[in-house]
């Protein structure tokens, strides 16, 4: 049978959420959709093109390309998650759309169900949508659970917990009601993310696919148990787990950071003892945690007096004590960076544990380096990945707090008597880095590819 010219195009559009940790696997999963023929474009609004394209580290061609968006950003100095969801909503459906329609020969778009807004204007042009999903399964299955909670009494209709409970997640992980990934900030914030998910809910509903960076070993084989679940919400695309994305891109091919690394920690760790560095890193993402938390983390990281490199923002210095950066430097105990190659960090020999807030980026890579986790736990789906680390996986430890007693003896745990803990975590990098775990990713990614060829030969 001789096919379209549009069943014929290889091209497949992605349009992440524009987050560092949204894009960074997204881009692993053009990398890998790259190597079986496609070409792949991925959509980034102008700030984030901007960023990306003007650090020289990220001009090697991986043969994926960028095709930035208009967002109507230009000139505000405010770019937090309220910022990004109004000109999602707003702004950029009309140029996405306008970019398919000029195209002509898009055979798919992968959407970050965190954008949303993209699977109306996708549907809108008649082309095949596939959710992505860059986190655990088990938090996708959480939030589709809304409906019974709001149902069961756990939540009221705009979010907010009616009463203090739990959630059972797979693997008997336990999530209390106060740990729901939209509970942050005040209660006018708390309702804006709320409806947030609810748009990612219901416009996921319209998705064939879904393509999630989980893997088996998260043990979410089953749906999350919620009691006296409704089986009318189970209106859920077809699931397909290729993760962990990270594992199937070499060096250097998922390098598109949004800030300039400083690559001087390395050369300062091979100065260092195996297993004897404390990396401490809270992601892109996270907003500053205040003045005072850096001030108690700062002097946690002293009281542990072990070596420790901490990636901290220029903006989030104010909180370090006087005179404290100097110290650490002079000493050589320590080494300050606005940004890190993490990767490479946690790749190296010297690092022993990894404090954390839990992002799934920061979480598989550790795995993969096989890294122990001080667990922090900021926002969103932190809590449940924190859940798993600590009670389903048993490679970490949470901390109570964040103040200086709660970092240094939390270090020390894990550092000096973290022996079970490194067993268990080398046990589960085995499994998702063997050459098992990879051909099932990669069996399941084929398992996509073959529907998705197999459904667009049918499109008129």
């Amino acid at each position: 049978m001789k096919c379209s010219e549009k069943t014929c195009s290889r091209r497949i559009l992605l349009v992440p959420y524009p987050a560092q940790g949204h894009v960074t696997p997204m881009l692993q999963l053009a990398i890998i959709l790259r190597d079986r023929g496609f070409e792949p474009v991925i959509i980034t609004p102008e700030f984030i093109h901007s960023r990306i394209t003007k650090l020289p580290n990220n001009n090697n061609n991986i043969g994926v390309s960028f095709a930035s968006i208009p967002d109507g950003l230009e000139g505000n100095e405010t770019i937090d998650f309220f910022t990004i969801s109004n000109t999602m909503e707003n702004c950029m459906p009309l140029h996405l759309e306008r970019i398919i329609r000029n195209d002509g020969k898009v055979l798919c778009v992968i959407v970050d169900l965190l954008a949303s807004w993209a699977i109306e204007v996708v549907n809108h042009c008649k082309v095949p949508a596939a959710g992505f999903w860059p986190a655990m399964l088990s938090t996708y299955n959480l939030i589709s659970t809304i409906p019974d909670m709001i149902r069961l009494g756990h939540i009221s209709e705009l979010g907010s917990p009616r009463h203090q409970g739990t959630v059972c997640l797979p693997g008997k992980a336990m999530l209390t009601t106060g740990d729901l990934p939209w509970l942050i900030g005040n209660p006018v914030a708390q309702e804006s993310r709320f409806r947030f998910w609810m748009r990612i809910l219901n416009r996921s509903k319209s998705l064939r696919w879904l393509l999630v960076n989980s893997f088996p070993e998260e043990e979410c084989e089953t749906d999350i148990l919620i009691e006296q679940q409704d089986p009318t919400t189970q209106t859920c695309p077809k699931v397909f787990k290729i993760g962990p994305l990270t594992t199937y891109t070499g060096p250097g091919e998922s390098l598109r950071s949004f800030w300039e690394e400083d690559r001087s920690c390395l050369s300062w760790l091979d100065s260092q003892r195996h297993l004897s560095v404390v990396y401490v890193s809270f992601g892109s993402w996270v907003g500053p945690i205040g003045e005072e938390k850096v001030r108690e983390i700062a002097l946690g990281l002293e009281a542990a007096k072990m070596p420790f490199i901490w990636v901290l923002a220029d903006t989030w210095r104010k909180g370090l004590p006087e005179g404290y950066l100097e110290k650490v430097t002079s000493s050589g105990n320590g080494k300050v960076v606005s940004w890190a190659p993490q990767k490479e960090i946690l790749q190296h020999d010297s690092i022993g544990c990894y404090l954390t807030h839990c992002g799934w980026n920061s979480t598989t890579e550790a795995i993969e380096c096989g890294k122990r986790l001080l667990c922090y736990p900021v926002a969103g789906d932190q809590f449940v990945n924190c859940n798993y680390i600590v009670n389903v996986w048993g490679i970490g430890v949470k901390m109570d707090g964040i103040g200086r007693d709660d970092i240094e003896k939390g270090v020390r745990k894990l550092m000096e008597e973290g022996g079970d803990i490194q067993e268990r975590v080398m046990k589960l990098k085995k499994k998702i880095v063997s050459e098992l775990g990879s051909s099932r990713a990669m069996s399941t990614l084929t398992a996509f590819i073959n529907d998705l060829n197999e459904h667009t030969t049918h499109i008129p």
